[in-house]
């Protein structure tokens, strides 16, 4: 044999032997890639929140609706509004399906605001769905129920009495309602930031700190349901809903609250992200079978009969959509007149007093 023909067959031989030495890694399911690992659940929240709960929940469950049955945990990772963590797993987590995380609802729409210190593409997370679409659930302007205001009437813009509430700070949801409930329902509200959860606020209104807090019936109930059973608290306001909760068939929503289309135009943009209220995501470039498996694994859990019980049970509301569901809600809302999505960032933006 020629040395030049000997070399070429050496090259062949070589190459056929690291194809096959590589067969097995490319070869690998889903359920031999998982069996062994752990999975991190990451939450842009503190402990103790409706995103923290239904986080571990979800971490409880999950594992066995997964080939391979990994284990699961969750790590907290609060920062910005929930951007640290929308960031880190868009930009700076494996890309192995090991890494998930349960985003804040409102995150998202920070990129369609043009927030500059977001670093990631909503379009481009793979969704793996949303435990929640509000079906059952209702963002509530909550006060104590031995504060004067009966009802919202009486803090309508020109009544004496005025209402402090609690909130978070960037991109929360409390501090988002209280200002809007402020500057375009025209309520005589006053919004004090810089708590850190729902836990917290409850905790100040029950020292009279402050009146109130915007907040969701499910983390009431998941959180403080002695309390709420005890009727600790009244409901002024639902938003979240387009059409009122049947339990609350005479607290008005945001939009029973004005005939301004402009306002309703805000309120439309403000509320999309509660159709899509505990959203969990991973970052793009997983390989597609994984990627398939934990969408499928996802929505599994959430239809699982028992798990829905539990979850009911515990206070959450479970009335799941899928990733094209989320992809749809998130079109939407890239469509809204760059004018609605201007007053709503002015809004949410404003700078507030922050609690001593």
């Amino acid at each position: 044999m020629k040395p030049s023909h000997l070399r070429i067959l050496t090259a062949i031989l070589c190459v056929s032997t690291g194809l096959i030495a590589m067969a097995p890694a490319s070869a690998q399911t889903v359920e031999q890639f998982y069996k062994g690992k752990t999975i991190t659940v990451l939450v842009g929240t503190s402990p103790g929140g409706i995103n923290d709960l239904t986080a571990r929940f979800a971490a409880k469950h999950l594992a066995r609706f997964i080939p391979g049955k990994p284990d699961i945990v969750v790590q907290n990772t609060p920062g910005g509004g929930g951007l640290v963590t929308a960031n880190r797993i868009f930009n700076a987590s494996e890309r192995d399906g090991t890494i998930l995380a349960k985003l804040e609802r409102a995150t998202p729409q920070l990129a369609i605001q043009g927030n500059p210190q977001v670093k990631f593409d909503p379009m481009k997370f793979l969704w793996l769905g949303s435990m929640s679409s509000y079906a059952d659930d209702a963002y509530l302007m909550l006060v104590n129920s031995d504060n004067p205001a009966k009802s919202v009437n009486d803090i309508k813009q020109g009544s004496a009495l005025k209402l402090t509430f609690g909130a978070n700070n960037a991109a929360s949801s409390n501090l988002i309602f209280g200002q809007i409930a402020r500057d375009a329902l025209k309520l005589n509200v006053h919004v004090v930031r810089g708590y850190t959860g729902a836990a917290p606020l409850f905790l100040a209104m029950q020292r009279k700190e402050i009146d109130g807090q915007m907040v969701g019936l499910s983390s009431v109930l998941s959180g403080q349901r002695d309390l709420w059973n005890k009727k600790a608290f009244r409901p002024l306001a639902q938003f979240g809903r387009k059409t009122r909760l049947a339990e609350f068939s005479n607290i008005p929503t945001g939009r029973d609250l004005t005939s301004d289309p402009a306002v309703l135009a805000l309120l439309d943009f403000a509320e999309s992200p509660f159709f899509m209220s505990l959203p969990f995501v991973a970052p793009p470039g997983i390989p597609a079978d994984r990627a398939k498996a934990l969408q499928a694994a996802f929505m599994q859990m959430c239809r699982d009969k028992a798990v829905v019980a539990e979850a009911q049970k515990l206070g959450f509301d479970m009335s799941a959509i899928d990733a094209d569901e989320i992809l749809a809600i998130l079109k939407r809302m890239y469509a809204t007149p760059r004018e609605v999505i201007a007053r709503y960032t002015a809004i949410s933006t404003e700078k507030t007093e922050r609690k001593k």
